[in-house]
């Protein structure tokens, strides 16, 4: 997978963050998200997540990409957490 793709992973992970708290029609706690939708995904590094993160406002995926909550917007929104190697053009 490209780093465009694990990119776009992210996205959607987010997206799905955002859906079920559309869904719910309320407002959502983190832990409730990490349950019902980051845990559950294979993207989340969960052992990662679990020992940087204990509020759970950082999902480290298994990619060199993870979410960052931002309570101002309340969204997710992607952040990089590993080394990115452009050199391959295969890469992107």
């Amino acid at each position: 997978m490209g780093y465009y793709d694990m990119v776009e992973s992210c996205w959607q992970l987010s997206d799905a963050a955002l859906n079920y708290v559309k869904n719910a029609g309320r407002a959502v706690e983190t832990p409730e998200l990490w349950e019902k939708v980051f845990a559950p995904s294979p993207l989340v590094d969960q052992e990662r997540t679990l020992r940087e993160s204990p509020q759970r406002d950082k999902i480290f995926l298994k990619s060199p990409y993870g979410l960052q909550y931002r309570p101002d917007q309340k969204d997710w929104v992607p952040f990089r957490h590993g080394p990115v190697d452009l050199s391959n053009e295969n890469n992107i």
